[in-house]
């Protein structure tokens, strides 16, 4: 019996398709269409529509790497005690502790769900956890640093989203401190690693996990801001960067369907010249704490009563914030 139930799982896993199964057939495709059609890629649009795709992924997949090797060494190597030890027990004042702590305990934003859900389930403040969950993506080293090689001649841009990202965060746990309500919070279950399988195979297995679908997303935004860059007539951009209000919110809409990566959006955002600086900054606040795959995981993980309270008042408070900030700073 035990061998009929691993060989169905075993069958039902064989015919699962993988993001990588569908990156294998992209991959085919387009060296059968270089062969099938050479002279379509002799065209200038797509000889600068590859450049700058070219570009964004090589700058932004360093930085995209560290980050994925620094959440995973958080989620599985640090002892589920210390943030316990760490926080005040009073939520108002844990909410800035948790909110700080992004600043040394990096972490994606598709890590920083379950980590978020993981210290719910251990204790801690859901105001707390919901601070962490939005400022470890946003403000740690490897983002900002990411941002300033991104934004070489705009060092403030680096100062605007640290501000403006730390701010979101204390706002919306504070903000569940006043109004939130325990049973929108489904706490998460507990999936633990096989006995047999020490840290630094939950260490890799993490790492295998999020560069996947972290690399996968940084593909998807480097084609959308070459395709921004090269197929969009030059004019709709000007009349849309020209519009302080309507950019602002067009680039943060554009943040939340994109769901690109914290460590790699910075360089989708500096490849969009035609808007200012404080429009994307909204792109750079925005995406890292609400967009399509967050939402999606904040409901498989908390349920969705949670989401859809969420994630729309933090994209109100994201797009505030930035635009407070872009206008103070930028």
């Amino acid at each position: 019996m035990e061998e009929s139930r691993v060989l169905d799982e075993a069958q039902v896993t064989g015919h699962r398709v993988r993001s990588t199964d569908v990156l294998v057939v992209l991959l085919l495709l387009v060296v059968a269409a270089r062969f099938l059609l050479p002279g379509a890629f002799d065209a200038p649009v797509v000889q600068a529509w590859s450049t700058v795709f070219v570009a964004v992924c090589l700058q932004a997949l360093p930085f995209l790497v560290l980050g994925v090797l620094l959440s995973a060494a958080i989620s599985t190597l640090v002892p589920a005690s210390f943030f316990a030890r760490a926080l005040p027990r009073r939520p108002a004042l844990a909410v800035p502790v948790a909110g700080a702590a992004g600043l040394v305990l990096p972490g994606c934003e598709c890590a920083s769900v379950p980590v978020a859900g993981s210290l719910v389930r251990r204790g801690i403040t859901p105001a707390a956890a919901l601070a962490f969950l939005l400022s470890a993506p946003a403000i740690n080293p490897v983002v900002l640093v990411a941002t300033a090689v991104a934004f070489p001649d705009a060092p403030a841009v680096v100062v605007a989203r640290f501000v403006a990202s730390l701010a979101v965060a204390l706002v919306m746990g504070w903000l569940w401190t006043a109004f939130g309500r325990g049973e929108w919070l489904r706490l998460p279950t507990r999936h633990e690693h096989p006995p047999g399988d020490g840290r630094a195979a939950a260490f890799l297995g993490v790492v295998q996990h999020d560069l996947v679908h972290a690399g996968g997303f940084l593909v998807v935004g480097g084609l959308t801001a070459a395709a921004l860059n090269v197929l969009v007539p030059r004019a709709w951009l000007d009349a849309l960067a020209a519009e302080p209000v309507l950019a602002v919110l067009v680039l943060a809409a554009l943040a939340v369907l994109l769901a690109i990566c914290s460590e790699a959006d910075a360089f989708v955002a500096a490849g969009l010249t035609s808007f200012s600086l404080t429009a994307r900054l909204a792109f750079l606040v925005v995406g890292p704490a609400v967009d399509v795959k967050l939402v999606a995981l904040q409901a498989g993980t908390f349920r969705s009563r949670f989401a859809v309270r969420f994630a729309p008042v933090t994209f109100g408070v994201a797009v505030a914030s930035a635009s407070l900030v872009g206008w103070w700073l930028l």
